[in-house]
């Protein structure tokens, strides 16, 4: 953080400050990377489909943060639909946000009009402002370590939140080491485009929700195998059980982050 003296010396002549500018120049640019990363090509992992292990996560993500189908929800990175289309399925109110139109075009085409469903082509941090004090619930689903920054985040996601609204974003498990073995291994990951995942502790999430306004911080970590085992008939049955072994807890690869506008 530049303060004092040093902030008044970097201002531009027109008194603009520079250090500003460079803020928003690693934004843009972050964002162009993201873009270059999900938003050209369709990856497998984001192809919209109802497994078993989708469908866990949803119900995870419903239960822990009491959603209801009065609600007025917003997905954000929804991407082409993953568990939008999920939520819209069980008679959900969901609307989507996506940086790329690229993305949000395949979720109509999966969607293929089988639900009515009001999409936003914006970043999160450029939301547009009709959507302000808005939605009972904001949710997203493994997007926040693809952000540039947390507490611009928060903050932005609790400016479109309704009084008394809710936060919950499910994510990695930044202390689970299979993340990072998967970035290293996996074609078409990498650590530029998945190091946020690094960012996803309870200390640096609950630091940065408590800093954009956002009370009664909670977390639930879950899940125990990859898609291919925990879809299986055996997974299903096995899964919850590894899940409660002492000890392992703090290493369960899926999080759940819950909070509410004050």
């Amino acid at each position: 953080m530049l303060t004092g003296d040093i902030f008044a010396y970097i201002q531009r002549t027109n008194g603009t400050p520079l250090f500003m500018s460079i803020v928003v120049s690693n934004i843009k640019f972050h964002n162009n990377q993201q873009l270059d990363y999900f938003g050209h090509k369709i990856k497998k992992t984001m192809i919209p489909v109802s497994s078993p292990y989708v469908r866990r996560h949803v119900k995870e993500v419903i239960d822990f943060a009491g959603i209801k189908k009065s609600d007025r929800i917003i997905d954000v990175a929804c991407g082409m639909g993953k568990y939008t289309l999920n939520f819209l399925a069980q008679g959900y109110k969901v609307e989507g946000l996506d940086l790329s139109p690229f993305l949000l075009q395949q979720l109509l085409v999966y969607n293929d009009n089988k639900f009515p469903v009001k999409l936003h082509a914006a970043d999160i941090l450029d939301a547009p402002e009709e959507l302000n004090d808005q939605f009972d619930v904001v949710m997203g689903f493994m997007a926040l370590h693809h952000f540039h920054s947390l507490h611009a985040c928060f903050q932005a996601m609790y400016r479109i939140a309704r009084p008394g609204g809710k936060l919950v974003f499910l994510e990695p498990n930044a202390y689970n080491p299979l993340y990072y073995l998967q970035i290293a291994l996996t074609p078409g990951m990498s650590w530029e485009g998945d190091k946020g995942v690094a960012d996803m502790t309870r200390t640096k999430l609950f630091s940065a929700m408590d800093y954009a306004g956002w009370s009664n911080l909670k977390i639930k970590r879950f899940g125990f195998y990859p898609p291919f085992l925990s879809n299986t008939a055996l997974g299903q049955k096995s899964e919850p059980v590894l899940e409660k072994i002492p000890g392992l807890n703090s290493f369960l690869p899926f999080q759940i982050i819950t909070g509410e506008k004050r």
